[in-house]
């Protein structure tokens, strides 16, 4: 009967339960009675009053939106300004606090609760996280009946905590410690600040509301560089806080019995109340150093799994607001959106090899040419090349295996380009095709006579590009050595380089080595040929990372060619090389290379690959030792560039501004 009762007043309508949830969970005492009161209302508002919009609850976002930086890098400047002008700033104060945690030391996460994932998983308990907050908060809430102040100390957390898991006291004080010390690092901004000052001869000293006990704190900071501070306060260990003023009193008047009363005092913190109002009341000038997280909520992506989402996004916010680094905005592109991408795919591929046996991975160019460079960086061990092929050259190598493929993309796709058939022969390298009757544009109404023309001589077609494709399986040779597996890694979309360079391995070289293909992201439920690679993703031939029409079809559906989508990737994936034309021999029978016309703006793109870099850096530095943290999933992956993928056109513009792209706006 409870339960029936309980159903039909809570759970029966979406809307009131959330909202009798949102007062009631982790309340007590009179909140708790004013939960029921107010459960009584939403329930008589609804049937009696007919208010039936409080049954409605609140919509998950499918798709979330962001409000994305346009007008200059998120990174451009530090309200401090740089570290050696703060220092300026600081030196006419004799005496200078420092806050800790969003100060002084960071954690690779968007929330300081996050660590506790960690610890859930060194401890095999499941729902760690929430069970760790909920103790602590009734920690404080005991804390406060006993003595009127909400500030308590490990200990007192890990009293509620042990007796609501059962996890040994000691040992569970013990690993949180270890998860603390292993996780925090320096903010390298205040370390330089930091620094200077104590050369400087300043009287520095750490003030805290924290419940990490005060040998804790100074191994931390003394481990992560921040040395030559006088004295560090803790409101765990005086019972007084910042919160409350009372911890910047008592620093004052310690500070002022041994250095006399007329010094002055400075405060730097992120806390907008204990940092800055509360210091400034009680005698201390502040500062504030804003928070890197302040942002989250307004531009970084959260349509994510809780733990990786929380890494990239304190990974991200610590590098961009940190104030120590200004990338401009191709740095940032790289950073924010390619560089979970890259690190993710990376991870992937290193799981396919080992998982398959596969003895060489191939990356195609140019795509391929980043990818391979933060993979070798991370699995320097596996056997890798960097192999050449392009949508041409894979055209002209496979005509005689993939015929249709071939005059669909040589012929066909030139139709209304304004190009003479003429020009078109030249371009897929026939100059003995060309007639005078073909000096006319490609139309609609005259590209049957092409094909028919080039029907007819086809056996001509195949003999003209026959030294071509000797020339490539002679390279290709070389390359596969006596691997008898291989991938072949590619950005997408169809899988066609890698199908191209396999028909060729079975067909044409007679290459014994069994070839399977990656793609990052294959062709979407919004192409013209949807399924044109189906076979192959069923039957294992080919891999995709981020979505396919058999995972994640929410991208599958949502990631649109005509948009731009497949841009914003390849913008990613771009190479500052020259494309590649083809394989041939030269005078003395050697394998030459030739490419087109280099990048427009290489600069650019290495920028873009100096942020990719920089991320897989800074992520790997933090979690190198939590394997786990990088299973980094297609979805999470492709979370951060859905933002811009799917934003307006003033950020689409700023993107593409220095490539020379043309951009179809959503």
């Amino acid at each position: 009967m409870k339960l029936k009762i309980y159903n039909f007043f809570v759970n029966k309508h979406t809307g009131i339960r959330q909202r009798y949830h949102g007062l009631h969970d982790n309340s007590s005492g009179i909140i708790k009675i004013i939960s029921w009161l107010y459960l009584i209302w939403l329930n008589f508002a609804y049937y009696i009053l007919f208010q039936r919009w409080l049954g409605k609850g609140k919509d998950i976002e499918i798709y979330e939106t962001k409000r994305l930086r346009t007008d200059k890098p998120e990174s451009a400047s530090c309200p401090l300004g740089t570290p050696a002008q703060f220092v300026e700033k600081l030196r006419k104060y004799d005496v200078i606090s420092f806050d800790i945690f969003d100060t002084l030391i960071i954690r690779p996460f968007s929330a300081p609760t996050d660590l506790f994932y960690i610890m859930g998983q060194k401890l095999g308990y499941m729902d760690f996280k929430r069970i760790r907050i909920e103790a602590e908060h009734k920690a404080r809430v005991a804390q406060y009946k006993q003595t009127k102040s909400y500030e308590v100390t490990l200990k007192d957390i890990w009293n509620v905590l042990s007796e609501a898991t059962g996890i040994d006291l000691e040992e569970g004080m013990r690993l949180e410690i270890d998860t603390e010390l292993e996780l925090c690092y320096a903010n390298p901004y205040m370390l330089q600040v930091f620094k200077a000052l104590v050369e400087a001869g300043k009287h520095i000293v750490i003030t805290s509301d924290m419940y990490l006990p005060k040998s804790v704190l100074a191994e931390m900071l003394c481990s992560n560089g921040f040395t030559g501070f006088e004295e560090l306060y803790v409101s765990c260990e005086y019972d007084l806080s910042k919160a409350k003023g009372q911890l910047f009193d008592y620093v004052k008047k310690q500070c002022t019995d041994k250095y006399g009363k007329d010094i002055t005092f400075a405060h730097i913190g992120d806390n907008d109340v204990s940092d800055v109002k509360n210091a400034a009341v009680h005698g201390f000038v502040p500062y504030q150093y804003p928070n890197v997280n302040k942002n989250t909520l307004l531009y970084r992506a959260f349509d994510m799994s809780p733990i990786v989402g929380g890494a990239y996004r304190g990974i991200v916010n610590n590098r961009i607001y940190g104030g120590i680094d200004t990338m401009n905005l191709n740095q940032e592109y790289g950073y924010i959106y390619g560089g979970l991408f890259i690190l993710g795919y990376c991870k992937y591929i290193h799981d396919y090899v080992k998982h398959n046996g596969i003895e060489k991975v191939l990356f195609l160019s140019r795509d391929g040419e980043i990818v391979k460079r933060v993979y070798d960086n991370l699995y320097p061990d596996d056997d890798t090349a960097y192999v050449y092929i392009s949508r041409l050259a894979a055209a002209k190598l496979t005509a005689g295996y993939m015929k249709y493929d071939f005059l669909r993309k040589m012929v066909y796709h030139k139709v209304g380009l304004e190009k003479t058939i003429n020009q078109v022969l030249d371009a897929m390298e026939l100059p003995d095709f060309k007639q005078h009757r073909f000096d006319c544009k490609l139309t609609p109404d005259n590209v049957d006579t092409l094909i028919e023309y080039l029907n007819a001589n086809w056996h001509t077609v195949l003999s003209t590009y026959k030294p071509q494709r000797d020339a490539a399986g002679k390279w290709y040779r070389d390359i596969i050595s006596d691997a008898k597996s291989a991938v072949a890694v590619d950005i997408g979309w169809a899988g066609s380089g890698f199908l191209a360079i396999k028909n060729l391995f079975e067909k044409e070289w007679n290459i014994d080595c069994k070839l399977t293909g990656i793609v990052a992201g294959t062709n979407t439920a919004h192409n013209a040929e949807p399924d044109m690679s189906e076979t192959m993703l069923l039957d294992g031939t080919l891999s995709s990372y981020l979505y396919s029409s058999m995972d994640n079809r929410d991208l599958y559906k949502k990631h649109d060619p005509a948009k731009d989508y497949n841009l914003f990737f390849e913008l990613i994936t771009s190479s500052p090389s020259p494309s590649f034309k083809g394989f041939y021999f030269d005078a003395n029978g050697q394998v030459e290379l030739r490419f087109s016309k280099p990048e427009d703006n290489p600069e650019g793109i290495k920028d873009i690959w100096y942020g990719i870099e920089q991320f897989v850096e800074d992520y790997v530095a933090h979690f190198k030792d939590y394997d786990y943290m990088f299973n980094i999933s297609g979805r999470d992956a492709y979370a951060p560039m859905l933002l811009a993928a799917s934003h307006k056109e003033k950020y689409l513009k700023s993107v593409y501004k220095n490539f020379n792209l043309k951009v179809t706006v959503e």
